[in-house]
């Protein structure tokens, strides 16, 4: 095993920072990291705005649901859908394209596109001694995102990564069984070994959850998913979407 998968199989997220900020070099090698990623037809479809202004962190981490580690971070970093380039490309070429920005096939180009990169950001970090957490919070309220940020149309901000020095050290969470998530050639449809599988990761998870709070908390990864999806989140979004000219056509 090499040192860049013993990074990718150490992953945990870090929720608490030290108050020391990432330089200027380290912002920038992250960055760089983010766009040595794969990109579909060389698109491009993406933004990273970093966010250092305490201000500003402290209003995001309130509408991302009072997250303290959105404000007390190393770095801010938000990873944006952005064709709002593209429009401006084609501005240059004297041509218009509004009808291939707004269908959903580029609409999933650019969330691929963000994801991907988003994801060797994180490596890069992490390969530095540095610590991250995804912050999906920010989609409560886009509009009050986008002010703050002063993002504009075809653009819409996805997703946040608190980046710094790790405060203290988090357990590692059990993934779902490698048979659970890997299939070959196909689907495989034996339902009742999956369910033995989740069954059996749900003891895994529960156990996990017993040792890191003392006994405070044993819950399984099914009842945990259950009772998040019963009820359908964030559906303005949308809506927003067709509005920020990022049409589902």
């Amino acid at each position: 095993m090499n040192s860049t998968i013993e990074t990718i199989l150490n992953h945990r997220s870090i929720r608490k920072f030290t108050d020391e900020p990432l330089t200027e070099e380290q912002i920038q090698l992250i960055v760089e990291s983010a766009q040595a990623a794969s990109t579909s037809s060389f698109v491009q479809a993406y933004t990273i705005i970093g966010v250092k202004n305490h201000e500003k962190k402290k209003k995001l981490a309130e509408l991302a649901g009072n997250q303290s580690y959105v404000e007390n971070n190393g770095h801010f970093f938000v990873f944006c859908a952005d064709l709002n380039r593209h429009e401006m490309a084609a501005e240059l070429e004297g041509k218009d394209m509004p009808a291939s920005l707004e269908t959903t096939e580029t609409f999933m180009v650019a969330l691929i596109d963000a994801a991907l990169a988003s994801q060797n950001a994180v490596l890069a970090a992490e390969s530095m001694g540095l610590g991250a957490c995804y912050i999906g919070g920010i989609r409560n309220n886009l509009e009050e995102v986008q002010q703050v940020l002063k993002t504009p149309k075809r653009v819409l901000p996805l997703f946040g990564i608190a980046i710094g020095y790790p405060m203290q050290e988090s357990s590692k969470k059990p993934r779902l069984p490698f048979s659970n998530i890997y299939h070959e050639d196909e689907y495989q449809q034996d339902t009742n070994l999956f369910k033995q599988q989740l069954e059996e990761y749900n003891q895994e998870i529960s156990s996990y959850y017993h040792e890191r709070t003392g006994g405070k908390r044993n819950d399984t990864w099914t009842a945990q998913m259950t009772n998040m999806m019963q009820a359908p989140k964030r559906t303005y979004m949308k809506d927003y979407i067709n509005k920020q000219g990022l049409s589902l056509k």
